[in-house]
């Protein structure tokens, strides 16, 4: 039976199933394969089992190879106070990890 899981990592929460590919925030010392404990909540496909934990379930995982590591798209950061001749541009991109969801076990 397929499964959802609701994960937190990097100050984010996640929605994740089997097979899913998403971006998350980059840690450090990261390679291969990727066990998250901080599960929230699983759900089973048809919505009949239903696990909430008090705030984490307990021995539940999820577990995720990394596709890749990359970095998100430029954000402008303009500064500029009128009549001051004041102008300040700069960029940031975020790097992330793509993850793939590979087993969800409560």
């Amino acid at each position: 039976m397929a499964m959802k899981a609701v994960i937190k990592t990097g100050g984010k929460q996640y929605l994740v199933g089997e097979g899913d590919v998403l971006d998350i925030e980059k840690s450090p010392a990261e390679s291969g394969k990727i066990a998250f404990d901080e599960v929230l909540l699983a759900i089973s496909d048809d919505g009949k089992d239903l696990k909430v934990g008090d705030p984490l379930l307990k021995g539940a995982t999820v577990e995720a190879e990394i596709v890749n590591e990359h970095k998100t798209d430029k954000v402008v950061v303009f500064k500029m106070r009128r009549r001051k001749n004041y102008r300040k541009k700069t960029g940031h991109r975020q790097q992330v990890l793509r993850i793939k969801v590979t087993k969800i076990s409560a």
